[in-house]
């Protein structure tokens, strides 16, 4: 099993390098030979660089079916696991849509994010371990894959959004678009930023333990791997020279992984600041010129048709096949969890999403920052609702 584990490693590593090299190549397939900017159908950039991310997810399948083998059930079991899995459908979902509409700046702007993803996943724990009780059960490779598989496809709503906007919104305007387009830009920085701090400190091997009282009173221990500025409930360091917290949280909340999340805050802001102290111009200005002959129809149309078609599948194992499950291991349907009524928000919010467009005729900009919107709440669920909000689905 080992030699497996060892095997799905280096193909997910395989899979992050080729992902990065695809988007060096989609950065040129957007300009032709004269060095004007092609957005649209397939030159000799756009044709290896579709090439490299085929055999990236390819690589990257590789890692998923491995890794099942030598666990014994599909590798969505944990935080690590299910974000590389989001992160495998979002660059499927992109290849399905690049050999239909063959828009290069799509391919420079998924690819990234996927690699985010990716890297994102590897800051938590990677060992394959049984299965809990109540996760014993072929519900766990239907809900959890099919979720997932909604939620990639309509993240490339928000890609194609991000575009359109990169494309209409002025970043040195004193209005609310150019504000909140930033916003977004910064929110990218402080991942970025939470990668490096991540790999900082476990490179210093730093770890601090202690011990502290669980919300059924119960005493339990818990290791920090960033220096505690918020401590768990009546937390006491056991670890002699490292930091205590400045202050302590309910024990409803998971005090360390909101330590990590007030970290990403702070080292985020720090470093987008500093970028603006380089480039003296905004993030998003910096990006522009990558947009700059994007085709606003066919943005609109692609984020459109990634809703249309992510709502359905996302429903599908989101809250159809998530009930059915909750029934089979709780003998209830529906009980309000954290990670229910978020999965419930994220149904109503893209229904809101299509009724607008449909019946409103909410298109073009309003339906970009819709798709926006979107990915900010799925990113919620996955990241706040798993890491700091302590329920019955929260991942180990």
């Amino acid at each position: 099993m080992t030699g497996l584990v060892q095997i799905s490693s280096n193909l997910l590593y395989t899979a992050f390098i080729l992902y990065l090299v695809a988007t060096f190549l989609f950065s040129g397939a957007i300009r032709d030979k004269k060095g004007r900017e092609k957005m649209t159908g397939v030159n000799r950039w756009a044709r290896l660089a579709i090439i490299v991310t085929v055999i990236g997810f390819l690589s990257q399948l590789g890692y998923f079916i491995t890794r099942w083998i030598a666990a014994g059930h599909a590798p969505v079991s944990n935080l690590f696991e299910f974000t590389t899995f989001f992160g495998m459908m979002i660059v499927g979902a992109f290849i399905l849509l690049y050999f239909i509409y063959k828009l290069n700046v799509l391919g420079l702007f998924a690819l990234p994010v996927a690699a985010l993803l990716i890297a994102y996943a590897s800051m938590f724990p990677r060992e394959v371990s049984p299965l809990i009780p109540s996760l014993q059960s072929h519900w766990l490779h239907i809900h959890v894959t099919t979720t997932a598989a909604g939620q990639a496809i309509l993240a490339i709503s928000f890609v194609a959004g991000i575009i359109y906007l990169l494309k209409v919104v002025d970043p040195l305007a004193k209005d609310k678009r150019a504000f909140w387009l930033e916003a977004i830009m910064y929110s990218v920085v402080a991942v970025i930023a939470f990668i490096i701090m991540s790999i900082s400190f476990n490179m210093a091997n730093y770890q601090a333990d202690f011990a502290w009282v669980d919300k059924n009173g119960q005493p339990a221990e818990t290791t920090y791997h960033m220096p505690a500025l918020v401590g768990p409930n009546e937390g006491e360091l056991l670890t002699e020279g490292k930091m205590n917290p400045v202050v302590h949280v309910p024990a409803i909340i998971n005090a360390s992984r909101l330590n990590t999340v007030i970290w990403t805050i702070i080292t985020g802001t720090i470093l987008y600041l500093l970028i603006r102290l380089i480039a003296r111009k905004p993030v998003s200005l910096i990006l522009k010129p990558l947009v700059r002959r994007a085709n606003l129809d066919l943005l609109d149309e692609i984020g459109y048709r990634s809703v249309l078609i992510g709502f359905p599948v996302f429903t599908l194992g989101g809250l159809i096949f998530a009930m059915i499950w909750a029934q089979i291991a709780w003998t209830r349907f529906w009980g309000w969890d954290p990670k229910e009524v978020w999965a419930l928000i994220t149904f109503l919010f893209y229904a809101a999403f299509l009724h607008l467009r449909l019946s409103r005729g909410w298109h073009g900009e309003k339906s970009a920052w819709l798709a926006v919107i979107g990915l900010a709440i799925i990113l919620f669920n996955l990241v706040f609702v798993n890491l700091i909000i302590a329920g019955l689905h929260s991942y180990a």
